[in-house]
């Protein structure tokens, strides 16, 4: 008899542990680093075998600006290359300003950069550019890159970090990094469905051309854009804004 009660007893002390077990709740996915943030000792510019198996292909090399020009061939000082970052300029170091921007066109793809923001700093990543335009915003939707406190004009919620700039705003809750530090980023583009990331998690998705997207874009900057957004293709476009801005890791890969 005592020993059927030592046996059942075991069994309830088991199940209670399971249950817990099963219970336990989940890891918050915006602690997690993807493989796409950055690591500490991580060789930056390089690729891993696995990337490479995977499709992955370096956009800047770190030594120079080979696969680089800049929109519309404009003159430029603004930017160089420096302990293996593209860095930027501040207005006071630059006289001759331009984006940054590579040769070769891409339509479907993924898009992974590093990059860190001055203080005060403003920049951003644009996508399916094309020179048809004076400036290339007028194309190409951009990933914006700012200090969001620290900026001295007015920053709106869809002009802050992450967001499609006046379109679609990133969350609140977005995990980034201080201006200073490095965050990674990603862009994601499959037809007209985008995706923005920043430090391994998804900040939104939304489709070009959809009723959604045109009822914003009527109520933005680029209401009488009539090229925003529409080009099937176009050149990968990092902002010159006149502030100081580093990338580094910026890799692609088609889908």
């Amino acid at each position: 008899m005592i020993k059927n009660k030592i046996i059942v007893a075991l069994f309830f002390f088991a199940a209670c542990q399971s249950t817990k077990q099963e219970s336990k709740p989940e890891t918050d996915s915006s602690a997690i680093a993807s493989p796409e943030t950055p690591v500490a000792g991580m060789i930056p510019n390089q690729l891993t075998e696995e990337q490479v198996a995977e499709g992955w292909e370096l956009l800047f090399n770190g030594k120079d600006t080979e696969g680089w020009r800049f929109y519309k061939g404009k003159e430029n000082d603004s930017w160089e290359v420096v302990d293996g970052t593209l860095h930027c300029k501040p207005a006071a170091a630059a006289t001759k300003r331009a984006d940054l921007m590579t040769v070769n066109q891409y339509e479907n793809f993924e898009l992974s950069f590093d990059w860190k923001i001055a203080e005060k700093g403003n920049s951003g990543v644009m996508y399916r550019v094309t020179e048809e335009f004076n400036e290339p915003y007028l194309s190409g939707p951009e990933y914006q890159v700012i200090d969001d406190k620290g900026y001295p004009n007015e920053v709106r919620d869809t002009q802050t970090t992450g967001s499609n700039y006046d379109m679609h705003a990133a969350p609140t809750g977005k995990p980034i990094n201080p201006v200073g530090e490095w965050n990674n980023s990603k862009i994601v583009v499959t037809g007209n469905k985008v995706q923005h990331w920043l430090n391994g998690v998804q900040l939104f998705e939304y489709e070009l051309g959809s009723d959604d997207w045109k009822q914003r874009k009527a109520g933005s900057k680029w209401k009488d854009a009539a090229g925003y957004g529409m080009a099937q293709k176009g050149h990968i476009d990092f902002q010159d804004h006149g502030t100081e801005a580093w990338f580094r890791n910026i890799k692609i890969k088609n889908l």
